[in-house]
């Protein structure tokens, strides 16, 4: 079993940046899937960008070289750095561990003002 912790939101402006952690209870090490999700009002839950066991990203083309997703294996953290940030960014984000289980975290708000 694994929980998972979102820290790191919050509001700013258009062209910003945040960086979101997701504190994982245990090792990721032989974790297959780690991702982040949003989830914005009135809209599905959607991909934004995930990192597998091999250390391979890939990124929703909405965020693609705008945000850059990382992980500390020695911390047991994934990290989404979010640059140039867009109000249509806005939306509540969420960490997910997949190995096979799926595991979500409670989401962090990301409210971006134009």
């Amino acid at each position: 079993q694994v929980q998972l912790v979102e820290s790191g939101g919050g509001l700013v402006q258009a062209g910003g940046s945040l960086r979101l952690s997701c504190a994982a209870s245990r090792s990721i090490f032989s974790i297959d899937f780690m991702g982040w999700y949003r989830q914005a009002p009135g809209k599905q839950r959607e991909l934004v960008a995930a990192v597998t066991s091999d250390g391979s990203t890939n990124y929703a083309d909405s965020v693609k070289g705008r945000f850059t997703i990382s992980r500390s294996l020695a911390r047991n953290e994934v990290y989404l750095q979010m640059n140039s940030l867009k109000p249509d960014d806005t939306a509540v984000y969420y960490c997910k561990a997949q190995s096979p289980v799926t595991y979500w975290g409670q989401g962090t708000q990301v409210t971006v003002s134009s």
